[in-house]
Order: C-alpha cells, then structure tokens, then sequence
C-alpha cells in the first residue's frame, strides 16, 4: 500500500494511491506529462490506473485530464455537477465519466465522497476504505461537523493547511480574491487544521499537509503553526507538508 502525493498546491495536485490492489489518481491538476513522469518513476504504468478521482472542477485539479484521458482512456470518477461544469469536458470521451453519489466501490475497493465548502460547482473530498483508511480533505473554507466525521477513522489523512490569515491580509492579493479566500467557500487556514485534527477522536498514523498558497503560505509556516498548536493540546501526530514540485510518501509493505 501507497500514498504518493505528486504535487500538492496552488498550480496544481494530483496523488497516487495503491492500496487492496487498486491504482487510482486523486486529481489530476499537473500536467499529463509530470503525472506520467511521477507515476514511471515510482515504477508505476499510467494505464494500469482503475480511476481518476476528482474533487472539483478547478484547473488546478483537472488541468492533466484531458491529455491523460487520451493517451489511457482512464475511467473518471466524479459528481454529476463537477461533470456539468468542467471546461474541459468537451475534450473528453464522453464514455470516461462515471457520475458518483456518496458511496461507490472500485475493484471492491469502498469510497466515499464527502460534501465539502468550496466555491465549486459540486465539490467533494474522498474516503478510501481498504486495508487502511486514506481521507483528502482539500479546498474547503471551513470544516464542517460532516466533513470532520468524514476525516475521523483516517489512518493517512491530507488535509488542506492553505493559508495564514495574516500574511494573505497583508499580501498582495486584490481584496476579492483574499475575501474569497478567507470566506466559508474558500480555503482553510493553517491553525484551522490544526483544530480539525485536535477534534479527532483517533489521531492518524500520517498527516499530509496540503494544498499551501505559494503566496500566503510557507512550509515551514504551516508546519510550526499546526505543530505548535498541537503541542500546546498535548497531541502529537506524524506531519508532513506537500510540495508543489516534490513527491512526498506514504507507504506500507
């Protein structure tokens, strides 16, 4: 079983997990060619994917789809209105859409999808229930009491650490942007998901922290204000920050 988040962030995301014998990509927001690259060089053919699953409809979840779908065909697993609203939906076989609901198995394999706050059309994050429980919990403005039930149980949770609030105030985004942003549809702060793993009831073997703002974020930022918090509720939990540009993992053998 593997965790391999590709590249995580505000140009892009996508990850890999095997686990029970199943392949499947987590967003394909990178290009085709650096999702091909990444899979090949963790000895992984990009045909052999059961699936694509997708969060929502954002170019930086989607941006590789459509090369990806051409070179493999690849079966994409989503909502209803994330199909509706994906601009490039048209250059997509029709045939690769497989409309989701809020549970669905893939080589028997149990997913579920979770409502998430996102100013997306139909936004969700995934729980893969196999011989471990791998939760992304991503691009959301706030954690709602459904998605903190959704993220309880995971053994491997990526949760999003997006921002910190003070350093987007005072950056040099417009004042719409930021408001988005820092609204209940944009994205989660770093102590917000510190808060969101101190309210677990069981603590995750591996936390990913994901989806950091190139501008209104640091790593090291983002992993001393969840840590710190942490710390001072006496919780102690395995971080890593996901990169933008480099692969970090997860595995089990």
């Amino acid at each position: 079983m593997q965790v391999r988040i590709l590249a995580s962030g505000s140009k892009g995301n996508a990850v890999f997990v095997e686990m029970d014998g199943t392949r499947l990509l987590l967003d394909a927001g990178i290009s085709a060619t650096k999702i091909k690259k990444g899979l090949l060089g963790i000895g992984v053919e990009p045909s052999s994917l059961d699936g694509v699953l997708i969060t929502h409809e954002h170019r930086d979840h989607v941006a590789g789809l459509p090369t990806l779908c051409k070179w493999y065909h690849l079966p994409i697993f989503t909502r209803p209105g994330t199909i509706e609203h994906m601009k490039e939906r048209a250059a997509i076989p029709a045939e690769c859409f497989c409309p989701i609901g809020e549970a669905f198995a893939i080589n028997g394999l149990n997913i579920e999808s979770f409502n998430i706050s996102h100013d997306a059309a139909e936004p969700v994050g995934f729980r893969l229930k196999g011989r471990k429980n791998v939760t992304l919990a991503t691009d959301l403005g706030f954690v709602t009491s459904s998605v903190q039930a959704a993220i309880e149980g995971a053994d491997v949770l990526i949760l999003e650490s997006n921002h910190d609030p003070e350093v987007l105030k005072q950056g040099s985004y417009p004042w719409p942007l930021k408001r988005r942003i820092l609204s209940n549809r944009g994205h989660l702060a770093n102590s917000d998901a510190a808060w969101a793993l101190i309210r677990m009831q069981k603590r995750p073997e591996k936390v990913f922290l994901a989806h950091l703002s190139e501008e209104n974020n640091r790593p090291e930022l983002a992993e001393n204000t969840v840590q710190g918090i942490l710390e001072r509720q006496g919780v102690n939990i395995d971080l890593t920050v996901a990169s933008q540009t480099e692969m970090v993992s997860w595995y089990l053998n």
